[in-house]
């Protein structure tokens, strides 16, 4: 059986309470509600708070760049126009300004001393004494050269004189002969020209004055070349026997100097020779020091051996007394971080200076002249004087500020760039402030 078409939306449904509800497709059109899950509202309070604390973190003052301090724990000095003393505080040694160095020459065996150490002695006091056996034979040895050489030159010396006699003797008969045949060759030429001799005994007789004409010539050619040739040997020889002799006297001085003497005037200080010790070829044996000049040994640091030069100046004051001294020698060899430089008085030293006294010294690298000082301090240690603290004029604050300086002596630096005369600067240590930016000062 038939039924009649029904609409749906046309369609309710009676509830209780008298509401009503659509049968059938009109509920598929009603908003549904959806359900949030539980932890969506705690991850957002998480999330929220997250944020926060970056903010804050990100635009606080940071604790690192900002410290307070008390007033009393830092020290603040003022920039001042003022003259800069380029120098340096050395400490310097008392020694003996000259020193004489005493060797064995050639060395041996002590055999006596007769000064002991801390003496005073004179020019050519005889200090020890010492043997040497091969030293001794080897100068007999050139003495022996020196006479064979020299009776050498003594017969050669004999030998040409006999020469020169002998040629002399020859050139006297020669003469002789010439002149007896010139007087027969005249006579015969006048009895031949009357037929009293024959013309062979005249020709005989000239023939014989022509040969003893040569013979001369001959004769004295040989002499010539006897005495040209025996000076030069003798020349040769008498050079030999010099040189021998100054071996000789060479020898003969390196024998006496077994006999240590003083060279100077002086003490003598740091002897080491007793009886019976062997000594090698130029081993030290001690010195003598002059009694009254000193010189001042400088250590300086290695940082200023480009600066430091012959000729420089330096002070010390003794008492009430300011003494001038001058850059004498530098030594280049560095040990420890540091080099020696003599200084030396100009004029009179100070009467009361002892050797080994140990000295302050202003040692002046350059002219006085203007600059901006800043007081040599504690805080130059921590920066390298690339930076500080600058107090700001309420006095309540400093703040880091980058600065340049340049030369430093034992009280003040001097300001290159970064600040200006009249500035307060943070001078005490800054080992506790690194990374600190401003400085909060609570008095």
């Amino acid at each position: 059986m038939s039924q009649s078409p029904r609409h749906h939306s046309d369609t309710v449904v009676a509830l209780g309470g008298g509401a009503t509800e659509p049968r059938s497709g009109a509920g598929m059109d009603r908003r549904l509600q959806r359900r949030r899950p539980k932890w969506l509202w705690p991850a957002v309070a998480v999330g929220a708070v997250i944020a926060v604390a970056a903010l804050t973190w990100l635009f606080r003052p940071t604790t690192a760049s900002v410290r307070q301090v008390a007033e009393g724990r830092v020290t603040i000095a003022t920039v001042e126009q003022g003259v800069f003393d380029d120098f340096i505080p050395v400490r310097g040694r008392v020694t003996p300004a000259r020193t004489v160095f005493l060797d064995a020459v050639e060395g041996g065996r002590v055999e006596s001393v007769h000064r002991e150490d801390g003496a005073v002695v004179d020019p050519g006091d005889l200090i020890a004494v010492l043997s040497n056996s091969q030293l001794q034979l080897d100068v007999i040895a050139r003495e022996a050269a020196v006479e064979e050489q020299l009776n050498n030159l003594r017969t050669i010396e004999l030998n040409l004189e006999r020469n020169r006699l002998d040629h002399k003797r020859n050139l006297v008969e020669i003469d002789y002969q010439i002149t007896r045949l010139s007087r027969i060759v005249a006579r015969r030429a006048e009895l031949a020209e009357r037929g009293n001799v024959s013309q062979a005994d005249l020709d005989a007789a000239k023939d014989e004055l022509a040969y003893f004409g040569r013979r001369r010539e001959v004769t004295i050619e040989a002499r010539d070349t006897d005495e040209l040739l025996s000076k030069a040997q003798i020349e040769q020889l008498r050079a030999s026997s010099t040189r021998l002799q100054a071996n000789l006297e060479l020898a003969r001085g390196n024998l006496d100097a077994l006999n240590i003497r003083a060279p100077i005037a002086g003490t003598l200080t740091a002897l080491n020779a007793e009886i019976g010790q062997s000594l090698s070829r130029g081993e030290r044996i001690g010195q003598v020091d002059s009694p009254d000049a000193f010189k001042i040994e400088a250590r300086v640091d290695e940082f200023y051996i480009d600066r430091v030069a012959p000729g420089l100046l330096a002070e010390i004051r003794m008492g009430d007394a300011l003494h001038e001294l001058r850059v004498g020698k530098i030594y280049p060899q560095i040990a420890d971080g540091q080099f020696v430089a003599d200084l030396l008085f100009n004029g009179d030293g100070p009467d009361d200076l002892r050797r080994g006294q140990t000295l302050q010294t202003r040692l002046f690298l350059g002219d006085p002249q203007p600059a901006l000082l800043l007081p040599h301090a504690a805080f130059l240690q921590n920066t390298g004087g690339n930076w500080a603290f600058v107090v700001e004029p309420d006095g309540r604050s400093a703040v880091r500020r980058d600065i340049r300086t340049g030369r430093r002596n034992a009280n003040v630096v001097e300001v290159l760039d970064g600040l200006n005369a009249g500035d307060r600067v943070v001078v005490s240590s800054y080992q506790s402030y690194q990374g600190v930016e401003r400085l909060e000062i609570a008095s």
